[in-house]
């Protein structure tokens, strides 16, 4: 195995966008866990990220540039927090310079890396990818770009060595998530396990979520998928059929009032996801005080089979909590029925919570074992760097 000047195993950069979202707890973990993920395989892991001046804000949410930003001070601390100081850098005014290494020092370090995984094809400075050795895109939200690739609309899956995917049935007869002519990699969200550690039962189903994601409705072959407000409504009443405690950080306009209404009025409990879920302890804390996952998966993730598996449940798997998840497909992947349910209807919802109240001990012991069966990053890491050609 190559090894850089530092004597590290050949570092390997990833490449993803985690200050455009300070105060999102959730995608910042999304990220670090490939980061962590691979830190704890012995490999030296540079985060490079890109910041405008239209991406960034200060703290009264007025636009600054990047050094007094909100955006810059988040992804500081997330990277001091878990030791990232000095493997970071930030791409500034179109990649002419960089905050965190010197720009000069961040093409050394590139040139010198085995690759770069490319986090939704996130990184287009076109001087840095001209020095990376091997390219790899990292799909983590599955749908949406392959349909635009398909539609010939611009989207960055060219450009790369490989490409992988947490759309685990891509491919298969059934799922209509077009390949683009691509051989993907398929592929878990890893988890970094020693971050997260089981936690006793809390009283509350939680789920952390946004009501619509940022691309709307999308149609591939006369048929049209959505985003997660599309399936939820389905669930809406779950609580009058099981009363209990049911608490969603949910990522909701104030203008969605009917909406909000309906989810009030049939017993969901709703917080500010900044409040609870703002950094990556904070998010890490409220799934640790949760008894269960309730999650609903957006409505391109249900309708095309895609086999997905939200990083979110993983970490509730990970904590001993017990997923009752919306299927997707991800049942010919994973076992359902203990720790992890899968459902499709309210009624088969409702009969998911049945069966963990019956024995909520059994079925967190049993969540915990399934993260460290299948989600494991230090086995799902060597199974993807070495198919595409990273190992």
């Amino acid at each position: 195995m190559r090894t850089g000047d530092d004597g590290h195993d050949a570092e390997i950069v990833v490449a993803a966008s985690l200050a455009q979202r300070p105060g999102h707890g959730g995608h910042a973990w999304a990220i670090l866990q490939w980061v962590l993920g691979l830190r704890s395989l012995g490999r030296r892991v540079l985060l490079v990220d890109r910041l405008e001046p239209e991406m960034c804000v200060d703290a009264d949410g007025r636009r600054c540039p990047p050094e007094r930003s909100v955006n810059l001070r988040y992804l500081r601390a997330v990277a001091r927090r878990f030791g990232l100081d000095g493997d970071w850098a930030v791409l500034c005014d179109g990649g002419r310079r960089a905050i965190g290494l010197t720009r000069e020092h961040l093409l050394r370090r590139v040139s010198a890396a085995a690759g770069m995984l490319d986090v939704m094809g996130f990184m287009t400075d076109g001087r840095l990818l001209e020095r990376v050795r091997r390219r790899v895109f990292v799909d983590i939200d599955p749908g949406y770009g392959q349909i635009w690739c398909a539609s010939g609309l611009d989207h960055p899956l060219d450009g790369h060595d490989a490409h992988v995917t947490i759309g685990e049935r891509i491919g298969r007869p059934d799922c209509a998530i077009p390949t683009c002519g691509i051989d993907w990699v398929t592929s878990p969200q890893p988890v970094a396990l020693e971050h997260w550690t089981p936690a006793p039962a809390g009283r509350a189903y939680t789920g952390v979520a946004s009501w619509r994601g940022p691309y709307g409705t999308t149609t591939h072959r006369g048929v049209t998928y959505g985003s997660r407000v599309h399936e939820f409504r389905n669930f809406l009443r779950l609580p009058r059929l099981r009363p209990g405690r049911y608490e969603l950080a949910l990522d909701i306009h104030p203008a969605e009032e009917r909406d909000i209404a309906a989810l009030r009025d049939n017993g969901w409990s709703l917080v500010d996801p900044r409040a609870a879920c703002g950094d990556p302890d904070a998010y890490r804390d409220f799934i640790r005080a949760s008894r269960a996952e309730f999650m609903v998966a957006q409505q391109i993730y249900v309708g095309t089979r895609s086999g997905w598996f939200s990083d979110r449940s993983i970490c509730y798997l990970a904590s001993g909590k017990p997923v009752l998840a919306q299927e997707t497909g991800f049942t010919d992947r994973y076992p359902a029925g203990r720790g992890l349910l899968a459902f499709s209807t309210v009624e088969e919802a409702a009969a998911g919570i049945d069966a963990i109240e019956a024995d909520h001990a059994t079925h967190a012991a049993a969540a915990r074992e399934i993260a460290e069966e299948y989600f494991d990053a230090r086995k799902v890491l060597p199974r993807v760097l070495e198919r595409v050609g990273l190992g």
